[in-house]
């Protein structure tokens, strides 16, 4: 027995009502025990008096031998009769420390002793609740299995007088939770680059989980490529790799990038276009000194105003205009400025020098001298 034990104790003679004394168990009935305490006749224990909880006989909680703690609830000497209860010292001392953990917001363990309509219950020296949806993070259907478990538990509401004690386990989880969602935020740090599942779609962007904790991809930085609502590329659910942008850990923000973790517009540009091609683009804008055309998604190239046309052309707009398509030779590439040099007119110098080839071929073929050449003197230089 513990010190602080002994200091609850009252003499046990003479014995008053409100006493709190320590006895050994000497007879076990269904429904009473009798315990020694120590007085000239041993006292009763009824079974409504051993526990907060509900007990189907006294020899599934007490046997004969066992000490206990009980406190005096009714004394009559000329009838030798002397009740006392287990629960009352149980619950007085159980009510103090729920408090305690209720103020400071302190765990407890308990294990789970009854399964009941709309949720579990405890003894933790009173009778304690866990209302169905406070017993996990999900909805449960089935509480069955959870009969014996030992769960963490906190106290959500207590009421002393009203003999009501709400626990929940869901709190000690969410709070786990947060822990593991701040220790991972602390962790990261920008251009890292992690896997994520895609939790949810919104029109500004996507919310990826990556362990724990969501990240923004803003719609910016889903594809290289403009992209309208995020579901044109994503859907909930789908395994993407993210980079880490920015994280802000006072707000619990992260912004995430899927774009950066791919190759952009030009590092592909790259690898599909070399100098000589020919390739269809489209006209994006004008400018005074030429026409920018994409000729790769997200990749623009450069036609001087010289390179437009085989003749003098005094602004681009004479011969282009934004959205038209159009035939253009590589000239240049320049993949770490990203700068392309285009040409229309040499595109239509390669027409040309095929038609004057296909002519003289023609006339070889059939036996005459004249070429193209000598009917278009201009086209002599194409050869």
């Amino acid at each position: 027995m513990t010190e602080e034990l002994k200091s609850e104790l009252t003499e046990v003679s003479p014995l008053s009502v409100g006493d709190v004394v320590k006895g050994s168990v000497t007879k076990v009935d269904n429904n009473q025990a009798l315990v020694d305490v120590g007085y000239k006749f041993d006292a009763v224990l009824p079974i409504s008096e051993i526990s907060s909880l509900h007990i189907d006989q006294v020899a599934d909680v007490l046997s004969v031998g066992d000490e206990i703690v009980v406190q005096v609830l009714r004394l009559k000497d000329e009838e030798e009769k002397l009740v006392v209860s287990k629960k009352a010292v149980e619950s007085e001392k159980a009510w103090k420390e729920l408090q305690q953990k209720f103020d400071t917001g302190e765990a407890l363990t308990a294990t789970v002793a009854d399964v009941v309509k709309g949720g579990l219950v405890v003894d933790v020296g009173v009778r304690g609740f866990i209302p169905a949806s406070l017993v996990e993070l999900h909805f449960v259907e089935d509480f069955s299995d959870y009969k014996g478990r030992e769960l963490t538990l906190k106290v959500v509401e207590i009421n002393s007088e009203k003999n009501k004690l709400i626990l929940s386990r869901k709190a000690v989880l969410e709070e786990e939770v947060n822990d593991k969602k701040q220790e991972l935020i602390r962790s990261l740090e920008a251009g890292q680059v992690l896997e994520g599942t895609v939790q949810r779609l919104t029109d500004f962007g996507a919310f990826v989980d990556i362990g724990g904790v969501d990240g923004l991809v803003h719609v910016s930085e889903l594809a290289w490529n403009r992209v309208d609502h995020p579901s044109e590329v994503l859907a909930e659910g789908d395994k993407v790799s993210v980079k880490v942008l920015k994280v802000d850990p006072d707000h619990e923000r992260i912004s995430l990038s899927i774009k950066e973790t791919q190759k952009g517009p030009w590092d592909q540009a790259s690898d599909q276009l070399k100098v000589g091609d020919i390739v269809k683009g489209t006209v994006k804008r004008l400018v005074p000194f030429g026409a920018f055309v994409e000729v790769y998604p997200g990749v623009e190239g450069l036609v001087h105003v010289s390179q437009i046309a085989r003749r003098h052309v005094g602004t681009p707009s004479e011969e282009l205009e934004e959205g038209q398509e159009v035939q253009v030779k590589i000239l240049d590439i320049q993949s770490e400025q990203k700068r392309i040099s285009l040409s229309i007119k040499e595109v239509e110098q390669e027409e040309a020098r095929k038609q004057v080839e296909e002519f003289d071929q023609s006339n070889s073929n059939s036996g005459l001298n004249v070429t193209l050449g000598d009917v278009y003197p201009e086209l002599r230089n194409l050869k």
